[in-house]
């Protein structure tokens, strides 16, 4: 079975704490390219600016156990400092279904 998801505004508690978490950078290319790749393949996802949060930031070295960004959270299935070469493959394994494939 393949998941598909469409990109959905990730205001509001409810909708939002299901959602798999990108902990992100904001300036950090490769952050801005999985964000944008999320984004442009209809995967929803809440954002984490682990600059601006200090609980979030804690929380991304507590699961990853490691400071850097990019690191994604699925569902306590952790991809930690990577850039899209590692990010497409993690994703077919999850059987998310990207648009373009």
């Amino acid at each position: 079975m393949q998941t598909h998801m469409k990109t959905r505004p990730t205001a509001g508690a409810a909708a939002s704490e299901s959602l798999p978490i990108l902990f992100f950078k904001p300036g950090c290319p490769w952050c801005t390219e999985v964000a944008t790749f999320l984004d442009e393949h209809g995967i929803s996802h809440r954002l984490i600016d682990i600059t601006r949060d200090s609980a979030g930031r804690a929380r991304m070295e507590r699961i990853s156990r490691q400071a850097k960004a990019p690191t994604l959270d699925w569902h306590g299935e952790i991809l930690a400092d990577f850039g899209l070469d590692e990010l497409v493959p993690f994703l077919r394994s999850k059987n998310i279904k990207l648009e373009d494939s």
